[in-house]
Protein backbone atom coordinates (compact mmCIF):
# COMPACT_ATOMS: atom_id res chain seq x y z
CA UNK A 1 0.00 0.00 0.00
CA UNK A 2 1.41 3.91 -0.05
CA UNK A 3 2.62 5.48 2.17
CA UNK A 4 0.93 8.46 4.19
CA UNK A 5 0.14 11.96 2.58
CA UNK A 6 2.47 13.83 5.21
CA UNK A 7 2.60 17.70 6.05
CA UNK A 8 5.36 19.18 7.52
CA UNK A 9 5.04 22.85 8.72
CA UNK A 10 8.51 25.09 9.21
CA UNK A 11 6.71 28.15 10.97
CA UNK A 12 3.91 27.40 12.50
CA UNK A 13 2.53 27.91 15.81
CA UNK A 14 -0.35 27.55 17.70
CA UNK A 15 -0.96 30.84 20.00
CA UNK A 16 -4.53 29.39 21.93
CA UNK A 17 -7.35 26.84 21.70
CA UNK A 18 -10.44 27.48 23.39
CA UNK A 19 -13.53 25.83 24.14
CA UNK A 20 -17.20 27.12 25.10
CA UNK A 21 -19.27 24.05 26.44
CA UNK A 22 -23.20 24.17 25.59
CA UNK A 23 -25.32 24.67 28.63
CA UNK A 24 -27.97 22.45 28.97
CA UNK A 25 -26.64 18.53 30.37
CA UNK A 26 -28.77 15.74 28.64
CA UNK A 27 -28.26 12.51 30.40
CA UNK A 28 -28.01 8.87 28.85
CA UNK A 29 -30.55 7.90 31.42
CA UNK A 30 -32.77 10.29 30.02
CA UNK A 31 -32.85 9.60 26.86
CA UNK A 32 -33.26 5.63 28.66
CA UNK A 33 -36.13 6.88 29.78
CA UNK A 34 -38.19 8.48 26.51
CA UNK A 35 -37.10 4.84 24.74
CA UNK A 36 -38.02 2.61 27.58
CA UNK A 37 -41.06 1.54 25.69
CA UNK A 38 -38.83 0.62 22.90
CA UNK A 39 -36.26 -1.00 24.82
CA UNK A 40 -39.19 -2.92 26.46
CA UNK A 41 -40.87 -3.89 23.24
CA UNK A 42 -37.56 -4.93 21.57
CA UNK A 43 -36.14 -6.48 24.60
CA UNK A 44 -32.68 -4.15 24.47
CA UNK A 45 -32.11 -2.80 28.23
CA UNK A 46 -32.24 0.37 29.27
CA UNK A 47 -28.34 1.61 30.01
CA UNK A 48 -26.83 0.84 26.64
CA UNK A 49 -25.53 4.16 26.15
CA UNK A 50 -23.49 4.77 29.05
CA UNK A 51 -22.69 0.41 29.32
CA UNK A 52 -21.78 0.42 25.07
CA UNK A 53 -20.04 3.63 25.15
CA UNK A 54 -19.43 4.92 28.31
CA UNK A 55 -21.09 8.20 27.89
CA UNK A 56 -23.34 9.48 30.41
CA UNK A 57 -24.10 13.01 29.11
CA UNK A 58 -24.02 15.11 26.24
CA UNK A 59 -25.02 19.04 26.03
CA UNK A 60 -27.46 21.17 23.76
CA UNK A 61 -27.80 24.32 23.38
CA UNK A 62 -30.47 26.67 23.57
CA UNK A 63 -33.51 26.50 21.07
CA UNK A 64 -32.57 29.89 19.57
CA UNK A 65 -28.67 29.44 19.76
CA UNK A 66 -27.81 28.52 16.24
CA UNK A 67 -24.33 26.99 14.94
CA UNK A 68 -22.64 29.84 13.37
CA UNK A 69 -23.32 31.69 16.86
CA UNK A 70 -22.08 28.57 18.64
CA UNK A 71 -18.55 28.53 16.65
CA UNK A 72 -18.31 32.30 17.19
CA UNK A 73 -18.72 32.60 21.22
CA UNK A 74 -15.71 29.72 20.65
CA UNK A 75 -13.64 32.62 18.23
CA UNK A 76 -14.07 35.41 20.19
CA UNK A 77 -13.22 33.50 23.43
CA UNK A 78 -9.69 32.41 21.36
CA UNK A 79 -9.53 35.91 19.88
CA UNK A 80 -9.90 37.33 23.67
CA UNK A 81 -7.39 34.83 24.88
CA UNK A 82 -4.82 35.12 22.23
CA UNK A 83 -4.24 39.05 22.40
CA UNK A 84 -3.83 39.65 19.05
CA UNK A 85 -6.26 42.34 16.47
CA UNK A 86 -9.11 40.78 15.15
CA UNK A 87 -8.04 42.77 11.97
CA UNK A 88 -4.75 40.94 11.79
CA UNK A 89 -6.58 37.88 11.11
CA UNK A 90 -6.12 36.84 7.37
CA UNK A 91 -7.98 33.17 7.40
CA UNK A 92 -11.30 32.50 9.16
CA UNK A 93 -12.08 28.45 8.47
CA UNK A 94 -15.07 27.25 9.31
CA UNK A 95 -15.15 23.30 10.12
CA UNK A 96 -19.00 22.91 11.27
CA UNK A 97 -20.63 19.44 10.29
CA UNK A 98 -23.82 21.12 11.74
CA UNK A 99 -25.33 23.96 9.55
CA UNK A 100 -28.65 25.47 8.62
CA UNK A 101 -28.41 25.54 5.13
CA UNK A 102 -26.37 25.08 2.24
CA UNK A 103 -25.44 28.04 1.31
CA UNK A 104 -24.28 30.75 2.35
CA UNK A 105 -20.92 29.27 4.50
CA UNK A 106 -21.19 29.21 8.08
CA UNK A 107 -17.58 31.16 7.71
CA UNK A 108 -19.81 34.31 6.17
CA UNK A 109 -21.90 34.37 9.68
CA UNK A 110 -18.68 34.00 11.76
CA UNK A 111 -16.89 36.46 9.88
CA UNK A 112 -19.63 39.20 10.61
CA UNK A 113 -20.33 38.08 13.82
CA UNK A 114 -16.58 38.49 15.08
CA UNK A 115 -16.01 41.98 12.71
CA UNK A 116 -13.06 41.05 11.03
CA UNK A 117 -11.69 42.23 8.14
CA UNK A 118 -13.01 42.28 4.62
CA UNK A 119 -9.20 41.46 3.44
CA UNK A 120 -9.96 38.48 5.95
CA UNK A 121 -10.12 34.98 3.71
CA UNK A 122 -12.91 32.91 4.83
CA UNK A 123 -14.77 29.52 3.72
CA UNK A 124 -15.90 26.50 4.95
CA UNK A 125 -14.08 23.05 5.25
CA UNK A 126 -15.99 19.62 5.75
CA UNK A 127 -14.63 16.04 6.12
CA UNK A 128 -17.19 14.86 8.96
CA UNK A 129 -15.17 14.65 12.28
CA UNK A 130 -11.83 15.55 10.99
CA UNK A 131 -12.43 18.67 9.53
CA UNK A 132 -10.76 20.68 12.71
CA UNK A 133 -7.68 19.16 11.94
CA UNK A 134 -7.76 19.65 7.98
CA UNK A 135 -8.65 23.29 8.73
CA UNK A 136 -5.56 23.54 10.55
CA UNK A 137 -3.56 21.96 8.09
CA UNK A 138 -4.69 24.26 5.23
CA UNK A 139 -4.24 27.57 7.54
CA UNK A 140 -0.60 25.84 8.57
CA UNK A 141 0.40 26.36 4.72
CA UNK A 142 -1.08 29.79 4.11
CA UNK A 143 1.24 30.47 7.06
CA UNK A 144 4.00 29.13 6.13
CA UNK A 145 3.94 30.80 2.23
CA UNK A 146 3.53 33.69 3.81
CA UNK A 147 0.39 34.45 3.08
CA UNK A 148 -1.29 35.25 6.38
CA UNK A 149 0.13 36.05 9.80
CA UNK A 150 -3.16 34.61 11.54
CA UNK A 151 -5.04 32.30 11.24
CA UNK A 152 -8.56 31.61 13.34
CA UNK A 153 -10.34 27.73 12.99
CA UNK A 154 -13.70 27.43 14.37
CA UNK A 155 -16.77 25.16 15.02
CA UNK A 156 -20.13 24.61 16.41
CA UNK A 157 -21.72 21.99 16.80
CA UNK A 158 -25.24 21.05 17.83
CA UNK A 159 -26.89 17.67 18.44
CA UNK A 160 -30.57 18.75 20.05
CA UNK A 161 -32.44 18.66 16.61
CA UNK A 162 -30.38 15.36 15.43
CA UNK A 163 -31.15 13.98 19.20
CA UNK A 164 -35.23 15.03 19.39
CA UNK A 165 -35.78 13.33 16.03
CA UNK A 166 -34.24 10.40 16.47
CA UNK A 167 -36.38 9.90 19.93
CA UNK A 168 -39.49 10.58 18.26
CA UNK A 169 -38.55 7.82 15.34
CA UNK A 170 -37.61 4.64 17.69
CA UNK A 171 -40.34 5.61 20.24
CA UNK A 172 -42.55 4.61 17.27
CA UNK A 173 -44.60 1.28 17.53
CA UNK A 174 -43.11 -0.06 14.54
CA UNK A 175 -39.35 0.86 15.51
CA UNK A 176 -37.26 -2.46 15.92
CA UNK A 177 -34.08 -3.25 17.78
CA UNK A 178 -32.55 -2.70 14.33
CA UNK A 179 -33.47 0.58 13.97
CA UNK A 180 -32.20 1.46 17.33
CA UNK A 181 -28.94 0.02 16.33
CA UNK A 182 -28.66 1.87 13.23
CA UNK A 183 -29.38 5.09 14.94
CA UNK A 184 -27.46 4.25 17.30
CA UNK A 185 -23.98 6.62 17.25
CA UNK A 186 -26.61 9.70 17.21
CA UNK A 187 -27.56 9.44 20.61
CA UNK A 188 -23.82 9.24 21.21
CA UNK A 189 -23.39 12.67 19.63
CA UNK A 190 -23.00 15.99 21.91
CA UNK A 191 -22.77 20.10 21.15
CA UNK A 192 -19.91 22.62 21.67
CA UNK A 193 -17.96 25.08 20.18
CA UNK A 194 -14.19 25.24 19.70
CA UNK A 195 -11.67 27.44 18.23
CA UNK A 196 -7.58 27.78 17.68
CA UNK A 197 -6.03 31.05 16.75
CA UNK A 198 -2.51 29.84 14.71
CA UNK A 199 0.04 32.02 13.43
CA UNK A 200 3.94 32.89 12.79
CA UNK A 201 6.17 30.99 15.20
CA UNK A 202 9.34 33.31 14.77
CA UNK A 203 6.45 36.28 15.69
CA UNK A 204 5.17 34.37 18.78
CA UNK A 205 8.20 31.81 20.09
CA UNK A 206 5.47 31.65 23.14
CA UNK A 207 2.96 29.90 21.38
CA UNK A 208 2.96 26.18 20.81
CA UNK A 209 4.81 24.82 17.72
CA UNK A 210 2.81 22.94 15.06
CA UNK A 211 5.03 20.01 13.81
CA UNK A 212 3.20 18.48 11.32
CA UNK A 213 1.83 15.01 10.42
CA UNK A 214 0.02 12.25 8.29
CA UNK A 215 -3.01 11.77 6.46
CA UNK A 216 -3.92 8.52 5.33
CA UNK A 217 -7.41 7.58 3.75
CA UNK A 218 -9.68 4.55 2.98
CA UNK A 219 -12.54 5.62 1.30
CA UNK A 220 -14.05 2.34 -0.15
CA UNK A 221 -15.92 2.63 3.47
CA UNK A 222 -18.55 5.84 2.40
CA UNK A 223 -21.65 4.16 3.11
CA UNK A 224 -20.74 3.32 7.05
CA UNK A 225 -21.87 6.56 8.04
CA UNK A 226 -24.31 8.79 6.18
CA UNK A 227 -26.46 11.54 8.03
CA UNK A 228 -27.88 15.17 7.78
CA UNK A 229 -29.59 17.09 10.79
CA UNK A 230 -32.88 14.96 10.69
CA UNK A 231 -31.22 11.36 10.51
CA UNK A 232 -28.08 9.62 10.69
CA UNK A 233 -27.63 6.20 10.32
CA UNK A 234 -24.19 4.39 10.84
CA UNK A 235 -23.08 0.44 10.51
CA UNK A 236 -21.13 1.57 14.00
CA UNK A 237 -19.45 -1.67 14.51
CA UNK A 238 -18.41 -2.17 10.91
CA UNK A 239 -16.94 1.91 11.13
CA UNK A 240 -14.80 1.27 14.10
CA UNK A 241 -13.27 -1.77 12.91
CA UNK A 242 -12.91 0.03 9.54
CA UNK A 243 -11.63 3.20 11.30
CA UNK A 244 -9.36 1.34 13.80
CA UNK A 245 -7.89 -0.70 10.42
CA UNK A 246 -6.82 2.82 8.85
CA UNK A 247 -5.73 4.51 12.32
CA UNK A 248 -3.16 1.46 13.05
CA UNK A 249 -2.09 1.80 8.81
CA UNK A 250 -1.27 5.12 9.18
CA UNK A 251 0.33 4.38 12.30
CA UNK A 252 2.82 2.29 10.99
CA UNK A 253 3.42 4.35 7.94
CA UNK A 254 4.39 7.09 9.62
CA UNK A 255 7.10 6.15 11.10
CA UNK A 256 8.82 7.03 7.94
CA UNK A 257 8.44 10.51 8.44
CA UNK A 258 8.05 10.62 12.29
CA UNK A 259 9.46 8.78 15.60
CA UNK A 260 5.67 8.95 17.30
CA UNK A 261 6.59 5.34 18.04
CA UNK A 262 9.08 6.59 20.90
CA UNK A 263 5.95 8.02 22.78
CA UNK A 264 4.43 11.07 23.13
CA UNK A 265 3.25 13.41 26.21
CA UNK A 266 -0.49 13.58 25.50
CA UNK A 267 -2.56 11.57 22.73
CA UNK A 268 -5.79 13.75 22.09
CA UNK A 269 -7.97 11.70 19.90
CA UNK A 270 -11.42 11.74 18.86
CA UNK A 271 -13.49 11.12 21.44
CA UNK A 272 -16.48 8.54 20.14
CA UNK A 273 -16.76 6.08 23.26
CA UNK A 274 -14.98 3.66 25.99
CA UNK A 275 -14.70 0.85 23.28
CA UNK A 276 -12.90 2.46 20.43
CA UNK A 277 -10.48 4.49 22.61
CA UNK A 278 -9.72 0.92 24.79
CA UNK A 279 -8.86 -0.67 21.26
CA UNK A 280 -7.49 2.47 19.26
CA UNK A 281 -4.71 2.35 22.26
CA UNK A 282 -4.30 -1.40 21.69
CA UNK A 283 -3.66 -1.27 18.12
CA UNK A 284 -1.59 1.19 18.10
CA UNK A 285 0.07 0.35 21.58
CA UNK A 286 0.24 3.90 23.46
CA UNK A 287 -0.19 4.59 26.97
CA UNK A 288 -4.46 5.11 27.52
CA UNK A 289 -3.24 7.24 30.71
CA UNK A 290 -1.98 9.59 28.58
CA UNK A 291 -5.58 10.14 26.56
CA UNK A 292 -7.83 12.59 28.13
CA UNK A 293 -11.69 11.87 27.59
CA UNK A 294 -14.30 14.24 27.33
CA UNK A 295 -16.36 12.04 25.91
CA UNK A 296 -18.23 10.70 28.93
CA UNK A 297 -19.78 14.16 29.99
CA UNK A 298 -19.80 15.59 26.33
CA UNK A 299 -20.37 12.94 23.88
CA UNK A 300 -18.74 13.28 20.51
CA UNK A 301 -18.60 16.35 19.58
CA UNK A 302 -17.38 16.03 15.98
CA UNK A 303 -15.20 17.81 14.46
CA UNK A 304 -14.99 19.92 17.86
CA UNK A 305 -14.34 17.29 20.18
CA UNK A 306 -10.28 17.06 19.73
CA UNK A 307 -9.54 21.00 20.86
CA UNK A 308 -12.47 20.84 22.90
CA UNK A 309 -10.46 17.57 24.54
CA UNK A 310 -7.22 19.53 24.11
CA UNK A 311 -8.16 22.66 26.17
CA UNK A 312 -9.59 20.85 28.55
CA UNK A 313 -6.13 19.59 29.37
CA UNK A 314 -3.76 22.24 28.30
CA UNK A 315 -2.96 23.99 31.35
CA UNK A 316 -1.39 20.75 32.68
CA UNK A 317 0.38 20.68 29.54
CA UNK A 318 3.96 21.33 30.59
CA UNK A 319 6.80 23.49 28.04
CA UNK A 320 8.10 21.14 25.58
CA UNK A 321 5.93 18.45 26.05
CA UNK A 322 4.73 16.37 23.46
CA UNK A 323 0.91 16.78 22.00
CA UNK A 324 -0.51 14.38 19.08
CA UNK A 325 -3.99 14.83 18.14
CA UNK A 326 -5.37 12.05 16.08
CA UNK A 327 -8.48 12.30 14.15
CA UNK A 328 -11.53 10.51 12.20
CA UNK A 329 -14.02 11.37 10.02
CA UNK A 330 -16.03 9.09 8.27
CA UNK A 331 -15.71 8.44 4.97
CA UNK A 332 -13.14 7.45 6.25
CA UNK A 333 -10.07 9.42 6.62
CA UNK A 334 -7.76 10.21 9.33
CA UNK A 335 -5.05 12.21 9.82
CA UNK A 336 -2.54 12.60 12.94
CA UNK A 337 -0.86 15.99 13.89
CA UNK A 338 1.81 16.82 15.99
CA UNK A 339 2.19 20.08 18.35
CA UNK A 340 5.23 20.60 20.85
CA UNK A 341 3.93 22.92 23.86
Amino acid sequence: MAANSVMTHRNVGVLTVAAVEAPEIVTSAWIDEQLSETYARTGLSAGILSDLAGIDARRWWPEDTTFDQAAASAGRKALDESGIDPDAVGMLISTSVCKDHLEPSVACAVHNQLELAPSCLNFDVGNACLGFINGMQIAAAAIDAGSIDYALIVDGEGSRHTQQTTIARLQDPNASADDVFAEFASLTLGSGAAAAVLCRFDQHPEAHRLVGGIARSATQHNQLCIGDLDRMRTDSHGLMIAGLELAEAAWKHSGHDFDWEVGMDHYIIHQVSQRHTELLCERLGIDPDRCPRTFPQFGNVGPAAIPITLASVQDTIQPGERVLCMGIGSGLNTSFTEIVW
